[in-house]
């Protein structure tokens, strides 16, 4: 599998496979969303369509960065999120990067979003598909967020199936500056126990995969193949679609 690290502006054209990766906190958020119960996020491009979304499906869950707001029903925080029950509820997210990355490259035939905390899953999935080319969107800091990047170069890695130590990789994610703000309280919106939540890793057990649905773009909980299911060609993964279909 050849790999590349680009930031959201460096993306010039439409890769095949993309990996968006967003660590603190847009997509750790999704998977415990996910594991609390959702079936699936829209990604918005703004917070006026998120409200916009939210009030033609009242039922919706409407989600965004930073401190509490008027029709929004919560911010994006692991650690605030884990206690709400999202089952069979439709989540609306829209975020600095991680929504951002994620619509900059929909067009491509495989979209997954990832964190530490399906790092494993994600890394199956791309083994499963036999993915040649794979662009890894690092999303903060203008492609330099080092989180991000920690969470890309491990995905990469597993994904050839090499037996890599995480450990290196989450102590550069929890060191990193989204890290320090979250802590020091620079970010609102936040919980204690974010940072932590943020580097743990292979918590959840599915991958998250992006593609249009009508007009929108959607993400979705995806079961991963076991390691000799990936391998013996029984792996049940989504189909790859065509760009611009």
């Amino acid at each position: 599998m050849d790999s590349q690290f680009l930031g959201i502006d460096e993306i010039a054209e439409t890769p095949a496979v993309a990996v968006v990766v967003d660590v603190m906190r847009a997509f750790t958020v999704a998977a415990w969303a996910f594991g609390r119960g959702a079936t699936r996020i829209v990604l918005a491009e703004s917070q006026a369509e998120v409200l916009a979304l939210k009030a033609r499906n009242p039922g919706w869950v409407a989600i965004k960065d930073g401190p509490p707001a008027p029709g929004f029903d919560a911010v994006n925080s692991p650690g605030l999120l884990r206690s709400l029950d999202l089952a069979g509820r439709t989540v609306v997210q829209k975020t600095t990067a991680g929504t951002v990355g994620a619509l900059a490259v929909k067009e491509a035939s495989l979209v997954l979003c990832a964190s530490f905390v399906v790092a494993e899953a994600t890394a199956r999935l791309l083994r499963a598909r036999a993915c040649g080319d794979v662009t890894f969107v690092v999303t903060g800091e203008g492609g330099q967020a080092d989180e991000d990047l920690a969470c890309a170069q491990y995905v990469a890695r597993r994904a050839t199936g090499a037996g890599t130590d995480a450990a290196e990789y989450l102590r550069r994610a929890d060191r990193s500056r989204a890290a320090d703000e979250l802590r020091q309280g620079v970010r609102k919106g936040v919980h204690p126990d974010d940072v932590a939540l943020c580097v743990e890793l292979d918590r959840f057990p599915f991958a998250m995969v992006a593609a249009p649905e009508d007009s929108l773009m959607v993400l979705r909980p995806s079961a991963v193949p076991s390691l000799g299911e990936a391998s013996n060609g029984r792996a049940e993964v989504p189909p790859v679609r065509t760009p611009g279909v």
